[in-house]
């Protein structure tokens, strides 16, 4: 990873892990590496003080992803990537949390060393660890939780999985890109042996402004999701540990304003 130091060396990759959204949480060698780019391919979400930190000549490429929509396929990005490296610039691809987390980043890095093109990774905060941070939620603890796992909880392909084990007393389960099936995901969970009654939290921009960290258990986590309108970026924490996060108890809120109206 020395060549990060070497400002003369030219035509290459250096894959960079934004962090879960505030600036303030990126490390000092993507700072470094953002500083040194010639072109910054970055996601959508990537917040633009994060971007201020690359020079006024750098050109700036969003490749900004949703789950309905793409502005590039992956292998239209990575084409994009290995071009611009060809033409002899540092390229910097920026993404979200981690790049090795749920990020592509494996696949971006193994389509630029199939070019024979170097390439290196800087580490970001994930999203799980920063958000979990910022709503004072422990994803293990020695008295609540001694393993933790992350899974992607999208749609397609859900009930096929087995999350037996994932959950349940002394284990956390971190669910990412869960949002739109939280629903499912709830009854997947139950179906797979997840008491009813896990605590679980959803934690909403976390680190940005905005953020909202939401807690109530298992059975209800579809129906809060709906209820307060809960948007991506989120993530889901299924377990124990959620009881000692600083989160909001909606469920608790939900009882509170039907026992009013009674």
């Amino acid at each position: 990873m020395s060549s990060l130091l070497d400002p003369h060396a030219r035509g290459r990759v250096i894959l960079v892990g934004a962090g879960p959204g505030d600036p303030g949480l990126l490390t000092l060698r993507a700072v470094e590496a953002l500083r040194q780019a010639d072109v910054v391919v970055h996601d959508g979400l990537i917040d633009p003080r994060v971007l201020d930190f690359a020079p006024a000549t750098a050109q700036r490429i969003s490749v900004a992803k949703s789950r309905a929509r793409h502005t590039l396929p992956q292998d239209a990005i990575n084409a994009l990537i290995i071009a611009h490296v060809k033409t002899g610039a540092i390229v910097v691809r920026l993404k979200g949390g981690d790049p090795f987390v749920f990020g592509r980043g494996g696949e971006e890095v193994e389509a630029v060393r199939a070019a024979g093109l170097p390439v290196e990774v800087i580490p970001g905060v994930s999203a799980a660890l920063g958000c979990a941070a910022d709503a004072m939620l422990p994803l293990t603890h020695r008295d609540w939780s001694s393993a933790v796992s992350f899974v992607a909880g999208q749609c397609k392909g859900l009930t096929e999985q087995d999350w037996s084990g994932l959950a349940g007393q002394g284990r956390t389960l971190v669910i990412y890109m869960g949002v739109a099936c939280a629903g499912l995901i709830a009854d997947k969970l139950m179906a797979d042996g997840v008491a009813p009654d896990m605590p679980v939290a959803v934690l909403e921009r976390g680190t940005l402004e905005g953020a909202r960290a939401l807690r109530t258990l298992l059975a209800d986590l579809g129906g809060m999701v709906e209820r307060e309108k809960v948007v991506s970026p989120a993530i889901i924490v299924v377990g124990e540990v959620v009881l000692l996060s600083d989160a909001e108890n909606r469920l608790q809120a939900l009882a509170q304003q039907a026992e009013a109206m009674s």
